[in-house]
């Protein structure tokens, strides 16, 4: 594990695991690296280089207090600094889930030659409508003002489901609980308003993407199934598997049939 050093001098905690084709796993907003925890042991065991690591703001990683530390440009930069420190001189396949996926999209329209392979998981394109980008941010200004007056706790209470799935009581999840409550809400405040509220659109975009991608979607993750529908159509060189009855934390709530799929895509790459 290591702090790496931003741009602006914030400090971004990340880890590394295995030897192997690299994969950066990118989080869920206002969630941690430990969300990612149950993919760390298949996948080193299958011969892959885990990295994990927090956003600005988010679980290990340095709390900026102005508002202007906080940008799309910022995260793709962070990621390419966690990519330089963890896989210098390597292609790297990018996982996201959520906001980690459109992160992980923004970064390769950027970065293409730095880029192997994407796994989107429950996560889509942005909103080209100005009348659900609008809600959108609306959503994440909701967001903002809870954590801010309610605190962690109280938000991993009212909106575990999609923090850490369906099933709270799985060892992940608690753990993942934990470390999401344990973080600083104004960190997560200013993420959702400055970043995750106004990320701009990729849809427009897919089609130029070269890179083969899987596109991961819980059964009952009705908010995500059509945006993977239109990145599995529009993304030259994606699938889609479907998770049964899984919601949004898919890589919790069904651990071992999430791995199978992420190992066979990671082999075919």
């Amino acid at each position: 594990m290591a702090m790496v050093a931003a741009g602006d001098g914030a400090e971004l905690y990340v880890e590394t695991r295995g030897e192997g084709l690299p994969v950066v796993f990118s989080c869920a907003l206002c969630t941690t690296h430990v969300n990612w925890a149950p993919q760390v042991e298949p996948l080193v065991a299958a011969g892959v280089q885990v990295i994990l690591w927090d956003y600005r703001g988010h679980g290990r990683s340095s709390v900026p207090a102005e508002a202007e530390a906080y940008s799309m440009e910022r995260v793709v930069d962070d990621l390419g600094r966690v990519l330089d420190w963890a896989a210098p001189g390597s292609k790297a396949v990018l996982a996201g889930l959520s906001f980690g996926g459109l992160a992980s999209l923004h970064f390769t329209l950027r970065h293409p030659e730095r880029v192997r392979g994407l796994l989107l998981v429950d996560s889509g394109p942005g909103f080209k409508n100005p009348k659900a980008q609008a809600g959108w941010a609306k959503a994440t200004e909701k967001t903002a003002a809870f954590v801010e007056a309610r605190g962690m706790a109280a938000f991993v209470e009212k909106a575990g489901a999609t923090m850490v799935g369906l099933r709270p009581e799985l060892p992940a999840a608690k753990a993942a609980a934990l470390a999401i409550t344990a973080q600083d809400p104004a960190g997560l405040a200013h993420f959702a308003r400055y970043v995750a509220g106004v990320a701009p659109p990729v849809i427009d975009e897919l089609a130029s993407i070269d890179a083969p991608a899987l596109v991961i979607v819980g059964e009952n993750d009705e908010p995500y199934l059509r945006a993977a529908e239109v990145m599995t159509a529009k993304l030259p060189r994606a699938e889609k598997f479907v998770v049964p009855g899984a919601g949004h934390i898919v890589n919790i709530e069904a651990a071992e049939v999430f791995d199978a799929a992420v190992i066979a895509f990671l082999s075919r790459v």
